[in-house]
């Protein structure tokens, strides 16, 4: 396992990879991943196997669908119940089309493109200056407003002042919402034992391998050149690229002695998952984090898109929210769903005793801000 830890895992975002989704003679998760769903979703192994196979199927049909919508496209989102995904159409005109497709149809407010448009306008008026009750804001396709994350009990003057603030005419409706008292944070750790890098007295995670090196948090990086040591405590590489705040991802490119592999770890809970491919997973979906203090840990993907106040004039934008548990020194790890890269962990609140939720840079922004090739099975 320590030899695995080298350079290895994996991430994933809004367009579409050219590396394709499993076929159906391949395993989607092997048997001790659908274990491990089992117990974070609270799944039978039969219920496990029969989700990642829709999930999978939705995940390859959103950009089928997205061009079947056309111009009224709104958004998707995953049924979980119903085991569909369901598509975000602004015309009744197109929803045959979309159909036609296999995809389930929902007549919402507003587009995609408006959506985004709402959401950057929203990213401005904000600023820095946010109150730390503020947990963060996102765009939701189901009501076609911006909702704010506030959280339970703090509300306040200052946080009324600033939703008024961001209720004008270029934002559209923006709602309020109360979510977890703890606030947001990133999930870097100081040095202690494990199997992990090192950029000084900081422990991170590794996230996916490239052709070169690996990706992972931003936050984690020191800056531009800086050194970073393996799990062994020998030199291992340097920092090529890191955004933090705004962004949270970063690359760094391994010396010689070390080299890439298209696994991530599970850390003996589960076998070492092979990544095939980044395609972006819909809300709703099924998703597996390892990092490398509390390894291995499952959830579903609740939200996109989203900033996260992490305090201070920290804002970090276009994340992915889950409500897969996270803590110290697992910044930077691989959030996977299957065999497709989803993202690096970046911060969240809570722990894996109690719970909590985690938000995650999708990988394929990484791959193409940087130039790099997803190292793949």
């Amino acid at each position: 396992m320590k030899v695995l830890a080298v350079a290895v895992l994996v991430a994933s975002s809004v367009a579409v990879p050219s590396q394709a989704l499993a076929t159906p003679d391949q395993p989607l998760a092997v048997p001790q991943q659908q274990a491990a769903m089992q117990a974070d979703l609270g799944l039978t192994e039969q219920q496990a196997k029969d989700r990642l196979k829709a999930e999978s199927v939705a995940t390859k049909l959103v950009p089928i669908a997205q061009r079947a919508a056309g111009a009224a496209f709104g958004g998707t989102w995953y049924d979980a119940a119903r085991q569909r995904l369901v598509v975000g159409v602004t015309s009744a005109d197109v929803a045959d089309a979309v159909r036609a497709t296999g995809a389930d149809v929902a007549v919402v407010p507003a587009t995609a493109k408006q959506l985004d448009q709402r959401k950057a306008a929203v990213d401005k008026l904000a600023g820095k200056a946010v109150p730390a009750a503020v947990s963060g804001w996102a765009a939701d396709p189901r009501t076609g407003s911006v909702v704010v994350n506030v959280q339970a009990g703090k509300r306040s003057q200052a946080v009324n002042a600033f939703v008024a603030k961001l209720a004008n005419a270029k934002a559209g409706a923006v709602t309020v919402r109360e979510v977890a008292a703890q606030a947001p944070r990133t999930f870097a750790a100081g040095t202690v034992g494990g199997d992990p890098y090192y950029t000084g007295n900081v422990r991170c995670s590794i996230g996916f391998s490239v052709y070169g090196g690996f990706v992972s948090a931003g936050h984690c990086s020191p800056g531009v050149g800086a050194r970073t040591w393996g799990w062994d405590r020998s030199n291992q590489g340097f920092f090529r690229g890191a955004s933090f705040p705004g962004n949270d991802y970063s690359w760094v490119q391994i010396d010689s002695g070390w080299w890439t592999v298209p696994v991530v770890l599970g850390w003996g809970q589960v076998s070492d998952a092979l990544v095939r491919g980044s395609w972006e997973a819909p809300i709703g979906t099924s998703v597996c984090r390892s990092g490398s203090t509390t390894h291995w840990h499952c959830g579903t993907v609740t939200g996109k898109n989203e900033t996260v106040n992490y305090g201070n004039g920290q804002l970090f934008y276009g994340a992915t929210k889950t409500n897969v548990c996270a803590e110290g020194g697992d910044s930077g790890g691989s959030f996977i769903t299957g065999d497709q890269a989803q993202g690096v962990t970046s911060g969240g609140w809570g722990n894996c005793s109690s719970g909590g939720e985690t938000w995650f840079q999708p990988v394929n922004e990484i791959l193409s801000t940087y130039g790099l090739t997803l190292h793949t099975a």
